[in-house]
């Protein structure tokens, strides 16, 4: 449901008025029609500050991309001296091939890249590639699991079954998809037992982030991997949300299991709009014999392989994967601390980039698991939240960037307290 509006005031209230006028819904993308409305003017590090001179400690981080913070130094000066040379030539570049290389060094086992400007793109590219390298249609997938919002693969629970999520969209598109609960590796064994010759790729979130901050259980993947190799299948990771933000690595790094096909995104770039497909050479190397089409007139311009470029080096040189990890174990435990002394119900699990916040003592595990816990009740207390001065997302997910300190922790937990005492929550 969109958010109630009426609560704004001054600037704020009057974009939103002028927004509504030419916008539909007021916003740009769909994912925002139940976010916070109020406007921002600028934001710097770990910091948002709005149009009508609040400020908020931002753990939304534009849902994921400001891994390094707001508007970082090195990234927007290295964009800003490419870009004084051209954006965009039609042709090829030295950024280009540097982006790549950092890119592949960092992930560790890819081979070969190709960028793109979203993720949603890079999922079409790696959906299209294992079809046309195996010669077959069908795809497994796993509910719950974000791959984008175009026809062939945005999905939602509907009596019992997965469909169509919109009006418009022709549910004779997802008829190549077999969609299962995740973390069920014998379900996974089942299908390409019966469905195998016919199946070109398994694709899935490694860690389920989007939807719950869901881990895989021990031996998941591994179980997942063997299959594939077994069926000649295809394993896509869709790391969009995970890669870099976990580990320079991503998910594959993190829990030791290499897929042909990856998909980067968001924390790639230090905000800016860029992704990219990984993989394999043997793979890979069908985009450049013509086989398999990728194409894009944005893709891989000046400003992205800056930003990529500039990103990486600095995630290679000054890795913040250790203070991210410390910064967000203190503040879930002082949110878990929180919600007991006011006699909430607060559920604070995840991992330390990426957490998730909820209602409820369910034991999840996957999509139909996290349905057991208070969501909407969550997300009610969001929007107090955000009135308190905690940027958050309604469906509970809590990023922590390389900025987050000190400061945004006693910030962030004497907001969140405040918003509790106010009644925020019951």
């Amino acid at each position: 449901m969109p958010n109630d509006s009426t609560l704004l005031s001054g600037r704020s209230a009057e974009f939103r008025r002028r927004a509504l006028e030419r916008t539909p819904g007021g916003v740009h993308s769909n994912v925002r029609l139940a976010g916070a409305q109020e406007f921002i003017e600028r934001a710097k590090g770990a910091w948002l500050y709005g149009v009508d001179g609040r400020d908020y400690v931002d753990y939304l981080l534009g849902q994921g991309p400001n891994f390094l913070g707001h508007a970082p130094d090195r990234v927007i000066d290295a964009v800003f001296e490419a870009c004084r040379d051209g954006v965009i030539f039609g042709g090829q570049h030295e950024l280009e091939v540097r982006a790549s290389e950092l890119v592949c060094r960092a992930v560790g086992w890819a081979d070969m890249i190709r960028f793109g400007v979203s993720g949603t793109e890079a999922v079409q590219g790696a959906l299209r590639l294992a079809r046309g390298v195996t010669g077959r249609t069908k795809v497994v997938r796993f509910e719950g699991h974000y791959h984008g919002w175009l026809d062939n693969v945005l999905t939602a629970p509907r009596d019992g079954a997965w469909t169509v999520a919109s009006k418009g969209q022709l549910a004779g598109h997802l008829d190549d998809f077999i969609v299962l609960p995740w973390n069920d590796a014998d379900q996974v064994a089942d299908a390409l037992e019966r469905h195998g010759e016919q199946v070109a790729a398994v694709i899935m979130e490694p860690v389920m982030i989007n939807t719950g901050v869901i881990e895989p259980l021990p031996k998941f993947l591994e179980a997942v991997r063997r299959l594939c190799d077994a069926h000649g299948v295809v394993l896509i990771f869709d790391e969009v949300i995970s890669g870099f933000r976990l580990g320079l690595g991503g998910a594959a790094e993190r829990y030791g299991v290499q897929p042909d096909l990856a998909t980067y995104g968001k924390a790639i770039a230090g905000g800016f709009p860029v992704a990219a497909l990984v993989g394999r050479e043997g793979l890979m190397s069908r985009f450049g014999t013509g086989e398999v089409n990728h194409s894009g007139t944005f893709n891989g311009s000046v400003m992205a392989t800056a930003a990529v470029a500039a990103t990486v080096t600095s995630l290679l040189e000054d890795p913040p994967y250790e203070r991210v990890t410390k910064h967000s174990k203190t503040l879930m435990v002082g949110l878990r601390d929180l919600g007991l002394e006011h006699d909430l119900p607060l559920r604070v699990e995840g991992i330390p980039a990426a957490f998730h916040v909820s209602f409820g003592e369910a034991e999840v595990r996957d999509y139909r698991t996290l349905q057991q816990l208070d969501l909407a009740r969550y997300e009610r207390l969001s929007r107090d939240l955000v009135r308190h001065g905690l940027w958050v997302a309604g469906r509970g997910v809590w990023y922590v960037s390389a900025c987050h300190g000190e400061e945004e922790l006693d910030a962030a937990l004497t907001r969140f307290e405040s918003a509790l005492a106010d009644g925020a929550g019951r």
